[in-house]
């Protein structure tokens, strides 16, 4: 089960989706925000919200992934802002049985296979 990073308490949630009978969690989604043209006052997104990824919400991530592999005995997959093997071991580090690899494919479409042989 994917868990939305936009609640109060990432743990009640983790907790809710193992008593659910999920199998593993994957923490977290995108988070809202908006990006503005400030000479047109238009979206430049193409609407006027979209969802924020890569190395910008690790930090956030990180520490959320930290509070749900605590709180449950699921694995829990960590994502957001892995470029590099250290961010791999960092998610590791605070719980993360796996890691998911997105936005550093935009960049490298060989992304997992330099992740692979980098730490």
């Amino acid at each position: 089960m994917k868990l939305s990073p936009n609640v109060t308490d990432i743990r009640v949630i983790a907790r809710a989706a193992e008593a659910a009978g999920a199998d593993a969690l994957t923490v977290a989604n995108t988070y809202p925000a908006m990006s503005v043209d400030f000479r047109t006052g238009r979206s430049r997104l193409g609407r006027l919200t979209g969802g924020l990824s890569g190395p910008a919400i690790k930090p956030i991530t990180l520490r959320l992934v930290h509070l749900a592999a605590g709180a449950v005995a699921l694995s829990v997959i960590g994502l957001g802002g892995i470029e590099s093997g250290e961010d791999v071991l960092e998610y590791m580090a605070v719980g993360a049985a796996a890691v998911q690899v997105g936005t550093a494919h935009f960049v490298d479409p060989k992304a997992c296979l330099r992740l692979r042989t980098s730490y």
